[in-house]
């Protein structure tokens, strides 16, 4: 079987091999429930505080006379809530903690449900999802601890820049504490500040906890073959300047075999999801301690931060963390945090797929549409391996005029297979043919359109961007299915340009690929079809040229020698 022929098969299995993989991750069973620790027998204490509570333990690196005190109980019953509105999230504030247990985006719609934003903090509706905070040490609130919330929902002023939402502790011996939570216009940022006011008659040394409490349960899938998506990363994700993007799955933390820098004096905690990521910033240079747990018997998982708090007698001290909650949007992701734009996850094909998000997003900056920046892009690949197309097309229109004498060949010796062979590399060497010229150009080309690929899961400028007509989200399938019919129409016209095969057989499985990649990409992102449906259009064009010069020539020997020309 001539080489060059197995080129569509290896792009078939290479995709088969990338949706098995999506398979196999999205029916991946839950690790098992861990036991419950018994006191004493754990070397690192782990953040079970009840069987309903996730408290991270005290960090002997941080405050070793530390000791979790005091904790209250889950509230029974209804805990208020208030609601905080701004231009861009509307979210829950709950008087226990004074958590954000809900918030949903406003200028991003839910997947399926354009009359509502896209919730990421869920309370149990859908998910479990919650950002809370509090503080270790005695007599000291917790998430646990019920808050004073302001009269009324709070929404941020036409004419205000901020917003601050200020929650009072219960005072306790001397300390009065308040968490303020600030909103900005115009951002996904979130100051969490704890004020305390120290009126005891020694200095107060204690640790500030910034964690999110989720569960495993992937929100939004990505589009792929057979309808059950390929998965993106889901759970937590760690950053140091010194260990740079740590990725945690939630597999791990269960096992106990989660690996990440524990100790730092910079970096942040993530939860990332598909498009979307929510991330506690401390300010840098202030020592820090990071964990993931593991709720026991549920499906819960926490990660997080710890940082130290130490408030001198009869003085008023501040702890604080920024919070991001939102999309996953790259060239502001840069300036909020170093290192924050990793959380889009483009996969093993990042060196790839990063500058090709570059070049797309250059590309939208003029044409103002994502999907004429992917025709443009298409363009600009094309032209950058024209020269290898070329050689690939020379190749096969030459193989295509040889195709009366190879058939030949087999009815002479269709019975002594060695036979035929040696007289097919005979004849390919007497035309100055390498059977295998056309298979290197186009393996080259696979990463690209496997980058692309990512591209269009990871970038949620792509989520809901429509390019024209009933083209109205370039990262979900075409609800029409006519890209990917006209993919397929494409595909058989480059069949029938190619050299058939002598082999009856390999014939049919060659015709037969355009129907199973048309029946492949039903399901994938319709920015990605149309990115294949130009490729080829662009193909066909330059195959049909470089075959007509080449068939122009008459014989097979001088159109080999024009094409050295």
């Amino acid at each position: 079987m001539d080489q060059r022929r197995l080129v569509p098969f290896i792009i078939f299995i290479l995709s088969l091999v990338m949706l098995w993989n999506g398979w196999i991750e999205f029916n991946r069973p839950t690790a098992p429930a861990t036991p419950p620790a018994i006191p004493g027998t754990s070397p690192t204490p782990q953040a079970t505080a009840s069987a309903d509570d996730t408290i991270p333990a005290p960090s002997a690196s941080l405050s070793p006379n530390t000791a979790l005190l005091g904790v209250t109980p889950p509230s029974t019953g209804t805990v208020p809530r208030i609601k905080v509105v701004t231009d861009v999230f509307t979210a829950e504030v709950s008087a226990e903690g004074g958590s954000i247990v809900r918030l949903e985006l406003t200028r991003h719609r839910a997947k399926g449900d354009p009359e509502h934003g896209f919730v990421i903090f869920d309370d149990g509706r859908e998910h479990i999802f919650e950002s809370e905070s509090g503080l270790l040490g005695m007599d000291l609130p917790t998430h646990r601890t019920l808050f004073t919330l302001p009269a009324g929902d709070q929404t941020l002023a036409a004419d205000a820049d901020k917003l601050v939402v200020r929650l009072e502790a219960p005072e306790i011996d001397g300390l009065r504490i308040a968490k303020l939570l600030t909103f900005t216009r115009g951002s996904y940022l979130i100051d969490i500040d704890y004020e305390i006011h120290n009126a005891r008659g020694a200095p107060l040394t204690a640790q500030a906890y910034f964690q999110f409490l989720r569960d495993s349960k992937p929100v939004e899938q990505a589009s792929g073959f057979g309808g059950f998506g390929v998965q993106t990363f889901t759970g937590p994700a760690f950053y140091t300047y010194a260990d740079k993007f740590q990725k945690v799955s939630f597999e791990d933390i269960a096992a106990n075999k989660a690996k990440f820098t524990r100790d730092a004096s910079d970096g942040w905690v993530a939860m990332v999801q598909h498009y979307f990521v929510s991330a506690w910033l401390p300010p840098q240079g202030m020592n820090r301690s990071y964990f993931a747990t593991r709720k026991t018997s549920e499906d819960r998982y926490t990660a997080g931060v710890l940082l130290p708090v130490m408030v001198g007698a009869g003085e008023t001290g501040m702890v604080s963390s920024r919070l991001y909650v939102g999309p996953q949007e790259q060239a502001k992701l840069e300036d909020i945090a170093p290192g924050l734009e990793l959380v889009v996850d483009y996969g093993m094909l990042t060196v790839i797929a990063a500058p090709l998000f570059w070049v797309l997003s250059w590309l939208y900056g003029l044409t103002g549409n994502w999907g004429w920046a992917i025709i443009l892009v298409t363009i600009l690949i094309k032209l950058i391996f024209f020269p290898l197309s070329a050689a690939s097309y020379k190749s096969m229109a030459k193989m295509r005029v040889l195709g009366p004498r190879l058939q030949r060949l087999k009815e002479l010796y269709g019975n002594d297979k060695a036979k035929m062979q040696q007289e097919m590399m005979n004849l390919y060497r007497n035309e100055k043919i390498n059977p295998l010229g056309g298979c290197l150009p186009i393996l080259v080309q696979i990463p690209v359109f496997l980058a692309l690929y990512w591209v269009l899961l990871g970038s949620v400028e792509m989520r809901h961007a429509p390019w024209l007509g009933w083209i109205q989200d370039l990262s979900a399938r075409d609800p029409y299915f006519i890209l990917p019919v006209i993919m397929g129409a494409s595909m058989l016209i480059q069949m029938k340009l190619n050299p058939s095969s002598p082999d009856p057989l390999q014939a049919k499985i060659m015709m037969a690929m355009p129907i199973i990649f048309t029946f492949m990409f039903l399901w994938f992102p319709s920015g990605l079809v149309l990115y294949w449906v130009v490729n080829n259009i662009l193909s066909i064009a330059q195959q049909w040229q470089i075959t007509r010069m080449i068939e122009s020539g008459g014989k097979p020997r001088k159109a080999a020698n024009d094409a050295r020309m």
